[in-house]
């Protein structure tokens, strides 16, 4: 090969060298490209399995800075989904978040003001006087009968006028609160009453029943004294009492009759009963010139009466203050009462009555019974009353009972027993009868196990009265710091008497009491299944 030819060759593989370093630089430089971008991706892939949000940002950031800020809200949805990992670790937040509206249920049990509360005034009552509220008071009573410890509020400054209502179960909720402090009237419309209705405001059947406020429960009762003032039975130990003169007013005079009224019906309601019910509190309210009895408990467990008041005029017939029929576990403390009839009237059912703390007077003393009426059983049992004032009463304490009846009274204290001007302070009458004429009958409720403590003041008639069966004489009859003496000359003052009564003197009394027979009676009989309770 000639020199030329050696240079031409080797030109020419260096012209074929360097083109093809040209195109393996560029074809690099491709391949580079596309394994930045690969890994940049896959970085990005990575960050987003980890969940790690911020490296994800900046994966993406090296991809496209827009999408990047464009992915965080969306974020959890794609994490939440895609990565089981990730999906757990929300999961406990997912499962308390619902956990607060949770929290409050029981509560929603509990009533508060506004969902428990219901004014008659939002019902349509007016409380002008005038205007009929009964169905007001129905209606608010219908929505609160639903709600348990829900409260029906009568506002202070109205006055509402109701007419004969009930305030019913047994279905309602327990435990309802009845907030007195406005003025309820009676109508003295003798059509509001038909032929004649034994109760106007009457709560039956409740489980929890409170009437507490500074409110007034007013009967009217002025119409219905005036207009049959002697249909109605008389107090029988009216005729104890006989005047120095002998011109004793058989009837009383009445209280003037009120414009208002026109001929009332012949029965007349008691102004607030409650019957058939447990748990029972009446307290701060004030019951006046109620048409018969004021506030009556009736086959009723459990009852709290306390800080309240009873207001008629003395002569205002058959006016019982409480009367407690059926009823046990009452507790009756702190309450002023004056009425003409007894304060309180303890009938035939009752047992664990504890009395205490009261004002009474004027009316007809505190009584048990009367009893056995029409050969009726009559069974009360563990009554206590004491720390009373009692003045200008007809009596103070009292048992009384029919002839015929059967049946047992026993284990009755009465303690300390302030009586000041007091016809008759200690009186068992087992003769009684208001009738004109009752016939003489042997068998009789069984009286025993009565104390008598601490009964001290002044009386006008006579210190002690104790009639007790012939065939059932009153056995363990205790007394026990009895000072009694008389006021003045205005009534003849007769001395203690006693009938058939057996007991013990534990003390000296005043006056002397020489006719209670210590002991008991010789042929005092068994009592038979009849007379058991």
């Amino acid at each position: 090969m000639s020199e030329f030819s050696f240079r031409s060759l080797t030109f020419m593989l260096l012209i074929a060298l360097l083109v093809w370093s040209s195109n393996f630089e560029a074809c690099m430089a491709r391949r580079g490209r596309h394994w930045r971008q690969s890994r940049a991706a896959s970085a990005s892939s990575l960050s987003k399995k980890k969940g790690k949000s911020s490296h994800g940002g900046g994966g993406s950031s090296h991809h496209n800075s827009g999408g990047s800020s464009g992915s965080k809200p969306k974020s959890p949805s794609h994490n939440k989904a895609p990565s089981p990992p990730h999906n757990k670790a929300p999961s406990p937040s997912h499962k308390k978040a619902p956990s607060p509206p949770q929290l409050p249920k029981p509560r929603d049990d509990t009533p508060q003001k506004g969902s428990s509360s219901f004014n008659v005034l939002d019902f349509g009552a007016k409380g002008d006087g005038s205007t009929d509220d009964t169905k007001a008071f129905q209606a608010a009573w219908a929505a609160a009968c639903k709600v348990e410890a829900s409260q029906i509020i009568v506002p202070a400054a109205y006055k509402f006028l109701v007419g004969p209502i009930s305030f019913s179960g047994p279905y309602c909720q327990p435990n309802i609160l009845f907030q007195l402090d406005g003025t309820i009237i009676a109508p003295t419309d003798p059509k509001s009453w038909g032929k004649g209705l034994l109760q106007w405001l009457e709560f039956t059947k409740l489980r929890g029943i409170t009437v507490q406020g500074k409110g007034l429960i007013d009967g009217r009762g002025s119409s219905w004294w005036q207009d049959t003032p002697y249909g109605d039975p008389i107090d029988d130990d009216f005729k104890l009492i006989v005047p120095l003169n002998s011109t004793a007013q058989q009837h009383p005079p009445m209280p003037i009759r009120s414009e208002l009224s026109g001929k009332m019906p012949s029965i007349k309601p008691t102004a607030l009963r409650f019957y058939g019910s447990f748990n029972v509190t009446v307290t701060g309210i004030t019951i006046q010139n109620s048409p018969q009895c004021h506030l009556k408990f009736d086959n009723c467990a459990g009852v709290l009466v306390h800080d309240m008041s009873v207001s008629s005029p003395g002569n205002s017939p058959n006016t019982d203050g409480i009367h407690l029929q059926n009823s046990k576990q009452v507790l009756i403390h702190t309450t002023n009462l004056a009425c003409g009839d007894d304060c309180i009237s303890i009938q035939t059912g009752c047992s664990d009555v504890y009395v205490h703390n009261v004002n009474c007077g004027p009316g007809h003393g505190i009584s048990i019974g009367s009893l056995g009426r029409d050969n009726t059983k009559a069974c009360v049992s563990n009554i206590t009353v004491r720390d009373i004032i009692m003045h200008n009463t007809m009596n103070g304490v009292r048992v009384k009972t029919w002839q015929g009846g059967s049946g047992s009274v026993q284990g009755v204290l009465f303690s300390n027993i302030q009586v000041s001007e007091v016809q008759l302070p200690i009186v068992i009458d087992q003769f009684y009868c208001d009738k004109s004429q009752c016939k003489n009958q042997t068998s009789a409720v069984a009286l025993s196990g009565i104390t008598y403590e601490r009964i001290r003041g002044t009386y006008t008639v006579k210190p002690v009265h104790f009639a007790c069966s012939d065939s059932l004489p009153c056995v363990d009859v205790t007394l026990n710091g009895i000072e009694l003496k008389p006021v003045q000359e205005q009534y003849h003052m007769y001395e203690p008497f006693c009938w058939q009564t057996f007991g013990e003197l534990r003390t000296p009394t005043v006056p002397p009491i020489a006719c209670l027979q210590i002991g008991k009676p010789s042929s005092n009989r068994v009592n038979s299944d009849h007379d058991v309770c």
